[in-house]
């Protein structure tokens, strides 16, 4: 394995630029690479110099098919160039050792690797549970120690919390495991470790998207193997920025309203003696419509109508990428925008006064005039919201949005071909 300081020497010579722009575009090239030399220098103040293993794994962005994934439907989405990065080494110690920047360094035992209802909701707990899953899978886990750089943003829609479980996977795939498990395998690695350790109950959509890398459509109807088909797309050839609005609100004690989609959808597929949506004809579902009111909520029913509308405009979206038709895009993008405001409700939460995503859409609106699209991004209810913004609008679409909702809220997302990657040693 390459030595921390060959490395530097290697990087400083340019020897990974060509790397740099296949991960994050050519103009970030000299940015980036201050940023991997400083994270080998970390890592030797850390640890000291040895061998290493540099690891990225990038945060992701739903592209469309809003609340689809958990009824087993469809998705596109795509991986960002804000990305994690990791140097990693194996110790002999039979100690994981992770240091990130602005954080507390995690520690465990390989050999004490059971759920801890102390941890959920840390990043101790999502390592714990990455080691737990490969271990079941017959992988020896050994000691390591990490350095870690984010650039993905608490917050902002990004999934910083996937992209954090594809890096510590792909870590352990490359330093103990040859690299035997795909980008699939260290998805469902991931979701198990969000899921059972973390607390989140997340879909596969987040894991699956960091990993693969790229532009994705998704189909869950197989949650063991779920279909993943690259798109080639690129928006700037369509002449649309893809911008990200941190809209400020808070997550906090949205779990309820989170749980309640999935819920609600579910309570009306259970009226079809089926398990999601998915499994539901939609001819079937407004036939029945009258009957249904007597058994389910009317926002139970608005969240159906929402999920099968929004399941048949993934494949329309991902055919008008392929074709280039920016102004179709755009269009399915405002009628997913309207249906997730309308019929999923997934933009105002309970709280009276917490309309934050509303204004940043409403915002949005009023500067793009028609043009592009902006829709609601994610989960919902807080957090950000997604703008397809013509490039001759993009820097006042920024300069507007960040003087309402502060600096640096408004994310510019350049998406990146790879998901979790190890940077070749040769």
């Amino acid at each position: 394995m390459k030595t921390s300081e060959q490395w530097r020497r290697e990087f400083e010579l340019g020897k990974y630029d060509e790397t740099l722009a296949f991960l994050y575009g050519s103009t970030a090239v000299l940015q980036q690479r201050r940023r991997y030399l400083a994270l080998l220098a970390r890592f030797e103040r850390e640890f000291g110099p040895r061998g290493v293993a540099l690891i990225s794994a990038p945060g992701r962005s739903e592209i469309g098919g809003n609340h689809t994934d958990h009824q087993r439907g469809r998705v596109i989405a795509a991986a960002a160039s804000l990305d994690m990065v990791a140097a990693v080494a194996k110790n002999d110690t039979g100690t994981v050792r992770i240091r990130s920047a602005g954080h507390r360094m995690i520690t465990l035992r390989t050999e004490a690797l059971s759920k801890r209802a102390a941890e959920q909701g840390r990043s101790i707990a999502l390592v714990r549970g990455v080691l737990a899953r490969m271990r079941k899978y017959g992988v020896q886990t050994g000691g390591f120690d990490a350095v870690i750089h984010s650039e993905v943003p608490r917050g902002a829609g990004l999934s910083s919390s996937a992209a954090f479980v594809i890096l510590i996977g792909s870590a352990v795939n490359q330093l103990y495991a040859g690299g035997r498990f795909s980008p699939v395998e260290l998805a469902k690695i991931g979701k198990y470790a969000e899921n059972e350790y973390f607390g989140k109950p997340s879909g596969l959509l987040d894991q699956l998207a960091c990993a693969c890398g790229g532009f994705v459509a998704l189909d869950f109807q197989d949650e063991e193997a779920p279909a993943v088909e690259r798109i080639e797309c690129d928006f700037s050839r369509l002449g649309l920025a893809v911008m990200i609005q941190n809209a400020g609100g808070s997550h906090a004690g949205l779990t309820d309203e989170y749980a309640a989609v999935t819920e609600e959808m579910r309570q009306v597929a259970a009226c079809f003696s089926k398990e999601v949506l998915s499994e539901v004809s939609e001819q079937a579902f407004f036939s029945r419509l009258s009957a249904l009111r007597r058994t389910v909520s009317d926002r139970a029913l608005l969240r159906a109508i929402h999920f099968f509308e929004e399941n048949g405009r993934v494949p329309e979206q991902a055919a008008a990428l392929r074709a280039g038709d920016a102004e179709r895009f755009c269009a399915l993008v405002r009628a997913s925008g309207r249906s997730s405001f309308m019929q999923l409700q997934n933009v105002c939460p309970m709280n009276p006064k917490e309309r934050s995503l509303a204004l940043a859409l409403a915002l949005s609106e009023r500067i793009l005039q028609g043009q592009g699209a902006v829709r609601v991004h994610g989960g919902g209810f807080a957090g950000t919201v997604q703008a397809f913004v013509p490039e001759t609008l993009a820097q006042t679409y920024r300069r507007e949005m960040e003087r309402v909702f502060g600096a640096h809220s408004c994310y510019r997302l350049n998406i990146r071909p790879a998901g979790g990657f190890a940077l070749p040693e040769d």
